[in-house]
């Protein structure tokens, strides 16, 4: 039985992978607190635990933030496992699920996320892959559901 959905699942492995060995990197080569230029003057790596989920919210519940990452995480394997999903859709949710479990790996294992990327040029909270992969999957969602659907000859279904 061929694999469902294979896009998706090669996404998420895919980031799931770059996220978990870029923190890897990050805590084997900086001192929490570290900041090393990467582009000067647009991107630096900056090494920070974060307890909390963006911007450290909800930092005071860990139990909250673990539950609803490995809900999430249960919920998007599920649809990539049992449902068809368009090439857009594999893309986006595929984005998504790898965001949701790098971040969510580090919540279970260790309770805070590795962060490690910096804007240099404004004031910006540190973040990491994950949370870029989750912001690339909600641009390509909106895609999706504001792409218009495709043109049907004018032909109408009765049912």
């Amino acid at each position: 039985m061929p694999l469902r959905n294979q896009t998706f699942w090669i996404i998420a492995f895919v980031c799931i992978m770059l996220d978990q060995l870029t923190k890897y990197w990050t805590v084997q080569a900086m001192q929490i607190g570290q900041s090393i230029p990467f582009w000067p003057g647009v991107l630096n790596f900056t090494y920070v635990l974060n307890p909390g989920a963006a911007w450290g919210l909800f930092s005071e519940f860990p139990l909250l933030l673990r539950s609803l990452s490995l809900i999430v995480s249960l919920g998007l394997m599920g649809m990539g496992a049992f449902t068809r999903l368009t090439r857009w859709e594999q893309v986006s949710f595929g984005f998504l699920l790898g965001g949701a479990l790098g971040n969510g790996i580090d919540r279970f294992v260790a309770g805070e996320v590795v962060d490690f990327l910096q804007f240099a040029f404004i004031n910006f909270p540190v973040f990491n892959l994950a949370d870029v992969f989750i912001n690339i999957g909600v641009g390509c969602l909106l895609v999706v559901l504001f792409r218009k659907p495709p043109a049907t000859n004018g032909k109408r279904s009765n049912g």
